[in-house]
């Protein structure tokens, strides 16, 4: 089997994958432990054992001169000794879940969630530490939280969102989306907001990245549309050249120019993406959509005074605006080397 065919077997397996929303089935590679979570699960046993010695010599009074401290600082051993068995057990989850997980935006995301957790439990732990009344303090905490569920509701809602942007998947770090009037490549999604690698904006056009970077928060996803450009299942885009004719140029001629100058463009990658998105629309209700594997030609009368020659393709986003230009540079050299044949309009309308 040649590696054209096997990336094509690939692709087809990843698409029905994708469509059935389970990525955890994917064959699993077993990576080995670094040496560096060895190290530190070596040293969480190691303090461990010392927190446990010094636990069991207070509980003999072997430093009863400490006398009031000593519960207090009973207490506090127990704590640490709770935060280092967390510690060895996030470690534990790191090289044995995160790190083997396939993806990396599976190993960001699993990341956060892990992070978030430690946060709380080890928040659990500070308070059951510095109260020994614990129903005292859930009570303080639950009337902390809702004075500060009234004043943070923006912040809650992000996290609400975040949530939302890690269960449902509107876009992942790396896709390149448009939530309202921002346009990049997702760089980060925290707790709070998602930051984009900005793609256009004020400053230029096309598809190349401006250098600035935007930040919105995460509640946006709950009201706010999400064009993700680079879905998994199909990561492109039609993309379109429009070029004017006059109405006496030979249009078979100029159609015919336009798709070969596409179809050498693209070769057969644009055949292999449409065959792509015809198995995704095989398994929705519209299924019959009519769609080309190759580059299509269409006329429309424009509303001055010239024809519209479109040339309709898929690209990569990412590629959108370079594969643009050698087109329209490819189809002009040829267009205008037959100018009998083809009559671009002229005049100040133009």
């Amino acid at each position: 089997m040649t590696d054209k065919a096997v990336r094509r077997v690939e692709r087809r397996a990843d698409v029905r994958r994708a469509l059935a929303n389970s990525t955890a089935t994917h064959h699993k590679h077993k990576r080995p432990v670094r040496s560096g979570h060895k190290l530190w699960l070596g040293i969480y046993a190691l303090v461990l054992v010392a927190l446990a010695v010094l636990f069991y010599l207070l509980r003999l009074d072997f430093f009863g001169f400490l006398g009031r401290y000593l519960r207090m600082i009973q207490r506090a051993t127990v704590g640490a000794m709770a935060i280092v068995l967390t510690l060895a057990v996030s470690r534990l989850v790191q090289a044995f879940a995160i790190e083997r997980a396939q993806t990396a935006v599976t190993r960001y995301n699993l990341r956060r969630i892990l992070r978030l957790v430690m946060g709380v439990v080890l928040a659990l732990i500070a308070v059951s530490v510095l109260f020994a009344n614990w129903y005292a303090a859930v009570a303080s905490l639950g009337l902390i939280s809702l004075v500060l569920g009234f004043a943070l509701q923006t912040p809650i809602t992000s996290f609400i969102g975040w949530v939302y942007i890690l269960m449902r998947e509107p876009y992942r770090v790396g896709d390149r989306i448009q939530i309202g009037d921002a346009t990049g490549d997702v760089i980060d999604v925290t707790y709070l907001d998602t930051t984009l690698w900005e793609v256009g904006g004020s400053y230029i056009t096309g598809d190349h990245p401006s250098g600035r970077i935007i930040k919105f928060p995460n509640a946006n996803v709950l009201t706010s549309p999400v064009y993700n450009y680079s879905w998994p299942v199909f990561p492109y885009i039609w993309n379109e050249i429009n070029l004017q004719v006059a109405y006496d140029s030979d249009f078979a001629f100029v159609a015919q120019v336009m798709r070969e100058a596409a179809e050498e463009e693209l070769g057969e990658a644009m055949i292999e993406r449409v065959r792509t998105f015809r198995e995704v629309l095989a398994r929705t209700p519209v299924d019959e959509l009519q769609v080309n594997e190759r580059p299509s030609v269409l006329f429309r009368v424009n509303a001055n005074t010239w024809v519209d020659a479109i040339v309709r393709y898929v690209v990569d986003p990412r590629e959108a605006g370079s594969v643009k230009s050698r087109l329209i540079c490819k189809m002009l050299e040829r267009l205008n080397a037959q100018p009998e044949r083809v009559r671009f309009p002229k005049g100040d309308s133009r």
